[in-house]
């Protein structure tokens, strides 16, 4: 059995149940709105995030979920996929997970357009059923991503990433959410008790960890997801780079942020500058880190009584770093 399946297991009733209630948060009165979001839910990830916010609830509360359950990861869920539109926007990228953007097919405009109508959407959902508690927790993570984008763009420009920043960035980018997802589970069936901190900070650990780990990609052999060396040619500032530029000669320096400055298109380079951070040691050290990450991650289950949710969660946790793609 796939690990994901392994992991859902738990779970596969509400997985079923979710589905359908998503599909209902997302119906409009406008038909090429219906086609657009159809053509979305059909072309779905693993849906990690909704599978977050269900083990969790269930971890906390001896297996119990609730309505507000479904409506923290339905909300989830739809502010997760209108980011992932804009983002397709933004970046100008015409394909997701292998399938056209909304934008490649309907064009930018409409595009913008869907992503605003799925982010009122989830805003919606919780406003109409007094979840002001779980809308607050959204918010802030909507919030944090768009600051954590906005600082990787700012720092890009100079190349001056200090590995306090990276961590900044990376936190509010892609942990942020995670731990929104982690958060809500809990919050959705023990409101205002302390798991819903513990397990933000659950879920941000493993967001840590799951961005290294897709850090660490851009240095593979083979090409998982994206090709390799695909952040340098975007300038992007990753943990093995920061760590080897701060080790670095002067000279070693110097030709580093002139590769990544002025020759991040020319192929032949970017290898270059991929074999010196492997050689200087910046995979091992991200690696490192990543791992602690992870320890801690799985540190803050401990204390919960032995459950289904309580293995689905430490399997995540340990899939989040072994991943192949």
């Amino acid at each position: 059995m796939k690990v994901v399946e392994q992991i859902k297991q738990p779970i596969a009733y509400e997985m079923d149940l979710f589905e359908q209630k998503f599909q209902l948060s997302m119906s409009s009165k406008v038909a090429l709105l219906n086609r657009i979001t159809h053509y979305i839910v059909n072309r779905k990830g693993k849906q990690m995030r909704p599978m977050f916010v269900f083990l969790v609830a269930k971890m906390v509360s001896n297996g119990e979920v609730s309505e507000r359950t479904y409506r923290g990861a339905s909300v989830i869920e739809l502010i997760h996929t209108a980011t992932l539109v804009h983002d397709d926007v933004v970046d100008d990228s015409n394909r997701r997970r292998g399938f056209f953007s909304v934008n490649a097919l309907w064009k930018n405009k409409i595009a913008v357009l869907i992503g605003d109508f799925l982010l009122s959407k989830g805003l919606l959902l919780s406003i109409d059923n007094n979840d002001f508690d779980l809308l607050k927790i959204i918010s802030i993570a909507v919030r944090e991503m768009s600051e954590g984008e906005l600082l990787q763009i700012e720092k890009a420009r100079k190349l001056d990433i200090t590995e306090a920043i990276y961590y900044e960035i990376i936190r509010q980018k892609t942990a942020t959410l995670i731990a929104a997802c982690c958060s809500l589970g809990a919050a959705s069936v023990k409101p205002e008790s302390d798991y819903v901190e513990r397990m933000r900070k659950f879920g941000e650990l493993i967001g840590m960890a799951f961005q290294i780990k897709d850090d660490l990609f851009d240095y593979g052999d083979t090409q998982i997801g994206k090709p390799t060396g695909i952040d340098i040619k975007e300038q992007k500032m990753t943990l093995p780079l920061i760590y080897v530029l701060n080790k670095a000669s002067k000279k070693d320096k110097k030709w580093l942020i002139n590769s990544v400055k002025n020759h991040n298109k020319d192929a032949k380079r970017v290898k270059e500058i991929i074999a010196f951070v492997k050689e200087n040691g910046g995979l091992d050290y991200a690696i490192t880190k990543m791992k602690s990450f992870q320890v801690d991650a799985l540190q803050l289950l401990e204390g919960f009584p032995d459950s289904d949710y309580k293995s689905s969660l430490k399997l995540m946790v340990n899939y989040v770093i072994d991943r192949k793609k």
